[in-house]
C-alpha cells in the first residue's frame, strides 16, 4: 500500500502535477502556503486601473511615443505573458502603437534569454507585435551617473531612452534585499559593473526577510534614476497561479507586498523532520538557479535526515555571471574577492574590516546555542545525509556527470529506495515537504526571527 503526493512540477515548461508514492507508513505533512485563491483576469485588470499614487496608465501614456516595459526572466515565476497584454491595451487606448513599444526582459547578469524563452515570458502576441529584446549586462548600455552610495548606473539603452518605463514584477524571498520586485526589479536591465557594485558594496543582509537595508536604497535610487516607477506587483501560489495584483508607484506600495509575502508564505524550518523534500518550484528551470533560489530548508536539517531535492531543470545547468556553479571562471574565489575589494572605497575599508570583526566576535560570543549573530541559524553538526535530486526533466547530458553535494537520481522509485536505505531501522518515519520552496519564508526559534540559508549565494 502507498499514498501519494501530488506537487507542481516544470515551471515555464509544462507546469504540470508531479504524482510521487510515498509509503503508506509515513507521516506527511506538506506546508501548503496560506494564499487567496487564484485571481480572475478581469480582477487583475482593475488592479491595474486603480493604480497606488498615480493616474491610470490610458492617462499616464498620454502622448508618449517610446514606451518601454521592463520585466524579469524566465528564472523568476512572474507570469509577465498574463500581464503585458493588458499594458498593451491601455498603451493603444492612450494612442501608442504596439510597434513603438519595447520589451526589455530583464535577467542582469543570467544568460540573456533566446528566442524560445523570450516567447514563454511575454507571449506569441506581444512577440508578434512589439519589439522584443533580450538584456545582456556587457552590451548596449548607457551610463547616467551615480548614486549616492557610489554605485555607477549603467542601464540598458532602450530603457535609457525611454519616455515611459513600466515595469511587471513579482515578490519572492532573495537574499541580498529581503525580497525581489519593486525596485530590485531595475537589477535586471543595468550594465555588469552595476550589477557588481551592487552586490559587493554592501554588507550582506545574511538572509532575513527585511527590505530595509543599503542595498535596497541603493536599488531605490537605481529606479529612480531610470524613472521605473510604474509597476504592475504580482504574487504567485503555489501553482504559479495570480493571487495578488498591485500597480503604481512601487515606493508607496512595496513595504506591504513584502509583508504579504512574509505571512502568506510563512513555514517552519524542518526541525526533528526524518525525512525533508524540497520541491524547487516555481523557480526550477535551472540547476544553477535551483541551487540558489529553492534549497534552504535542506540545510536546517536534523542530524541524520534524509533530504530530497526536486527539480525539473528544463534548461539543464543555466548560468549565473555573478555566482555561477560548476561553469564559471576556473579561479572564481580569486574573482570574487577581487570584486569586493574593487568596489570598497579606500577610505571605507577600516570601517568595513572591523565591522566584519565584530560580526565575528558576537558569533564566538553566542555560539550555537544564543541567539543567531546573524538570520540564518547554524547547519546542523555532524555529516549531512547527501541530498538525493530527482530532475525528471532532464536527459543525458543535461547536467554534469559530478554535482557535488547532490546525488542525481533519475527514477523516483530509485528515491525512494535510497530513503528507505536510510530510515529503514525507524519504525515511525516523519515526512515535511516543501512544495514551492522559493517561495517560503522559514522561521525558527519560536517564530521570533525569519530567515533563509542560501550559502551566500544571490541573484
Amino acid at each position: 500500500m502507498s499514498q501519494e503526493l501530488t506537487l507542481r512540477t516544470a515551471a515555464w515548461y509544462g507546469d504540470r502535477e508531479l504524482r510521487l508514492e510515498l509509503p503508506e507508513s509515513w507521516e506527511v505533512e506538506t506546508l501548503w502556503p496560506d494564499t487567496p485563491r487564484p485571481l480572475r483576469l478581469e480582477e487583475i485588470a482593475a488592479a491595474m486601473d486603480r493604480p497606488v499614487g498615480q493616474p491610470p496608465l490610458r492617462e499616464l501614456a498620454l502622448g508618449r511615443k517610446r514606451p518601454v516595459i521592463v520585466c524579469d526572466d524566465l528564472t523568476r515565476p512572474t507570469p509577465a505573458n498574463v500581464i503585458i497584454p493588458l499594458l498593451l491595451q491601455r498603451l493603444e487606448d492612450a494612442g501608442v502603437t504596439r510597434q513603438d513599444v519595447t520589451i526589455v526582459v530583464g535577467g542582469g547578469s543570467h544568460r540573456p534569454a533566446g528566442p524560445d524563452q523570450l516567447v514563454r515570458k511575454v507571449g506569441a502576441e506581444a512577440m508578434a507585435s512589439c519589439r522584443v529584446l533580450a538584456h545582456d549586462c556587457q552590451r548596449d548600455l548607457v551610463r547616467i551617473g551615480r548614486t549616492s552610495f557610489g554605485t555607477p548606473v549603467l542601464v540598458n539603452r532602450r530603457v535609457a531612452e525611454a519616455d515611459l518605463v513600466l515595469g511587471v514584477a513579482g515578490v519572492y524571498p532573495q537574499h541580498s534585499v529581503g525580497f525581489g520586485g519593486g525596485s530590485k526589479l531595475a537589477l535586471g536591465v543595468l550594465g555588469k559593473r552595476s550589477i557588481v557594485a551592487l552586490h559587493y558594496g554592501h554588507p550582506s543582509v545574511a538572509g532575513t526577510y527585511d527590505v530595509d537595508n543599503e542595498f535596497r536604497r541603493d536599488l531605490d535610487e537605481v529606479a529612480e534614476a531610470i524613472r521605473l516607477r510604474t509597476i504592475m506587483t504580482l504574487h504567485v501560489d503555489a501553482n504559479r497561479q495570480i493571487v495578488r495584483a498591485v500597480s503604481g508607484d512601487h515606493r508607496i506600495y512595496y513595504s506591504e507586498a513584502a509583508t504579504f509575502s512574509r505571512e502568506a508564505f510563512t513555514a517552519p524550518t524542518p526541525g526533528d523532520a526524518d525525512v525533508v523534500i524540497v520541491n524547487a518550484y516555481p523557480m526550477d528551470v535551472s540547476l544553477t538557479f535551483t541551487r540558489s533560489k529553492g534549497m534552504a530548508p535542506l540545510y536546517q536539517v536534523a542530524p541524520g535526515a534524509s533530504r530530497v531535492l526536486i527539480s525539473a531543470c528544463p534548461e539543464g545547468l543555466g548560468y549565473h555571471g555573478l555566482f555561477p556553479f560548476l561553469n564559471g571562471p576556473r579561479f572564481e574565489r580569486l574573482v570574487h574577492q577581487h570584486r569586493r575589494l574593487s568596489t570598497v572605497r579606500p577610505t571605507a575599508l577600516p570601517g568595513k574590516l572591523a565591522q566584519r570583526a565584530r560580526r565575528l566576535t558576537r558569533t564566538r560570543r553566542r555560539g550555537a546555542g544564543g541567539p543567531a549573530a546573524v538570520a540564518s541559524p547554524p547547519v546542523a553538526p555532524g555529516p549531512a545525509k547527501p541530498i538525493w535530486l530527482h530532475a525528471p526533466d532532464v536527459k543525458p547530458g543535461m547536467l554534469p556527470d559530478f554535482i557535488p553535494g547532490l546525488q542525481l537520481v533519475q527514477s523516483w522509485a530509485d528515491v525512494l529506495r535510497a530513503l528507505d536505505g536510510e530510515q529503514a531501522r525507524k519504525l515511525h518515519v516523519r515526512l515535511l515537504v516543501y512544495p514551492c520552496a522559493p517561495l517560503h519564508c522559514l522561521q525558527w526559534k519560536g517564530g521570533e526571527r525569519t530567515g533563509y540559508l542560501t550559502e551566500g549565494l544571490v541573484g
